[in-house]
């Protein structure tokens, strides 16, 4: 009797055991249920680390798919010489604007384009950028240093800039990045920096860059007034609805957008991977259950770029299209912060964050369709 009723205790427990595992498998299950509809080639997810440079690995992703999608190539690309020679951009025309530019490690993804054009590209391997004993970027002191001088050399304490600054420059840049190589090998075939980017031609004259704002001229390019975008480079401006046309038409086409946006509010979630625009952002259900998202108009987005509600404070690289089980449209983007969240670095951002939250998109001009292009005058 006493052996029956030890049996069915332990019986008991091991159901009720059961159950709280079920239970607590099941409160895991997420709430929003992702299914990818379209999946467009790319690189695997990459990690900027402590660094400021995720405009850098959108842009170096954008340029990995481009290859991909044009020559048929896998390269994993190194960020860290595109961010040094984007600093000896920065630097100079901070010194040629006497100081009246912007002077800090933040940046554009159509800036990774102009960096290959002039200076060309290389491998990971044979330029990580870290060689001051880190497993990761971290840039902080770097950035400081570099600042530092750029803010010395415009005091003209010698009464004329001298041919010392850039030597100094890029001395700072060796120490903190590396060397940089003279030559490499890829595929059993030696290259230069220039001569790896010809073979591997991406000429930035094919891509443009497409906004949405009210206060300009729709289907022309207008300035986008954002501070990391130094190299003032214009964007084609066109109604909201025109815009999310033309996402939805490059990756059902096979190409990848570089985007720019804003991550700092209540709807970008890093616990669900999840980015939405809930109607109350204040909701206690909000990511324990779907909530109602807003409706996002044009008016709605010119007002979050007006107030600093919506900003360039992160740059991503949209890949896919997706739905959740209701049928609500969501757009896959790749991210720099390694394999972080429930997506393994992958986010999935509804349609309205998008509307949103965009500043401007990059692309291939071939990513819009024939009669978008007309309108555009391209």
């Amino acid at each position: 009797m006493k052996t029956f009723v030890k049996l069915a205790a332990v019986a008991l427990l091991l159901g009720f055991g059961t159950a709280l595992v079920a239970q607590e498998t099941e409160e895991k299950e997420p709430v929003y249920k992702i299914t990818e509809t379209v999946n467009v080639r790319h690189t695997p997810v990459d990690n900027q680390g402590s660094s400021g440079t995720c405009w850098c690995f959108a842009g170096i992703g954008f340029v990995e798919a481009e290859i991909l999608r044009i020559y048929g190539k896998e390269f994993n690309l190194s960020e860290m010489f595109v961010v040094r020679n984007a600093w000896t951009e920065k630097v100079e025309k901070f010194i040629r604007m006497r100081g009246n530019s912007t002077l800090g490690q933040g940046g554009e993804v159509c800036d990774v384009l102009y960096m290959i054009d002039k200076y060309g590209m290389m491998p990971e391997a044979d330029y990580s950028g870290k060689v001051i004993g880190e497993d990761r970027h971290v840039h902080a002191e770097m950035n400081e240093v570099v600042s530092s001088m750029a803010r010395a050399i415009i005091k003209n304490g010698n009464k004329r800039i001298s041919p010392a600054g850039p030597k100094a420059l890029q001395g700072v840049l060796d120490a903190y990045l590396g060397d940089v190589p003279e030559e490499f090998t890829v595929d059993g075939k030696k290259y230069t920096a220039k001569s790896f980017a010809e073979a591997y031609r991406i000429d930035p004259a094919n891509y443009v860059e497409i906004c949405s704002f009210t206060d300009e001229e729709y289907n022309k390019p207008c300035m986008v007034e954002i501070p990391d975008n130094w190299t003032w480079t214009p964007a084609y401006n066109m109604p909201l609805d025109k815009l999310m046309e033309a996402v939805d038409y490059a990756l059902e086409h096979g190409y990848t957008l570089g985007w720019a946006q804003d991550v700092t509010n209540k709807g970008f979630s890093g616990k669900t991977g999840i980015g939405i625009v809930p109607e109350d952002p204040e909701n206690e259900k909000l990511w324990e259950e779907i909530v109602p998202e807003k409706q996002v108009t044009d008016e709605d987005h010119q007002k979050a770029y007006d107030n600093w509600d919506a900003g360039d404070d992160h740059s991503m690289l949209v890949v896919g299209m997706a739905k959740d089980q209701n049928g609500t449209k969501y757009y896959k983007i790749k991210n720099s912060w390694g394999d972080r969240g429930p997506y393994k670095g992958y986010w999935y951002c509804s349609e309205q964050y998008l509307r949103q939250y965009t500043i401007f998109f990059t692309l291939h001009k071939d990513a819009l369709s024939k009669a978008m292009r007309k309108d555009l005058g391209l």
